[in-house]
């Protein structure tokens, strides 16, 4: 690759770095002053919200791409206000499954389709040809790395 290709590259890099924080930007502050939330805790509502049986500690933490000890935090301040319930594994006590309990469905429900539709105003100036033009072409760069950190950055198996 040549010097200005190289430079090209840094450049779409930075543009796309600085285009995904200005979504986060709107995303956080739409959270926060809508519904008093924030990002992690809507994540981690959502995470719980695709899986009703729930996820352990260790698969909250990979799906979300967060250490432990920042789950753990949150979970128990989610805990404390009764969106989540944490169950301790009979057969194993050190073991435990977090799950969504019906107050934390209901401030899911109610969070997802803003955001949706945040997320929607994001996009808004694309047609649908080039919302497709852009998904595949991230798509190319995302296989450009390994399939196995991808699968398990996402929660899924291999």
């Amino acid at each position: 690759m040549s010097a200005g290709e190289k430079r090209a590259t840094l450049r779409l890099w930075l543009r796309l770095l600085s285009t995904s924080n200005l979504i986060e930007a709107k995303v956080r502050a739409g959270l926060r002053d809508r519904f008093g939330s924030t990002l992690p805790r809507f994540d981690l509502l959502a995470q719980l919200d695709h899986v009703p049986e729930g996820l352990t500690m260790t698969e909250l933490s990979r799906r979300m791409m967060v250490t432990n000890g920042n789950v753990t935090g949150l979970v128990a301040r989610l805990i404390r206000e009764g969106l989540v319930e944490r169950r301790v594994d009979a057969a194993d006590r050190r073991s435990a499954t977090v799950r969504l309990t019906g107050a934390g469905r209901r401030a899911f429900a109610a969070m997802a389709p803003v955001h949706a539709d945040w997320i929607a105003e994001v996009f808004a100036g694309l047609d649908d040809r080039q919302r497709d033009e852009l998904a595949r072409l991230l798509g190319a760069v995302k296989r450009a790395f390994d399939p196995a950190a991808m699968n398990a950055m996402e929660g899924r198996n291999a």
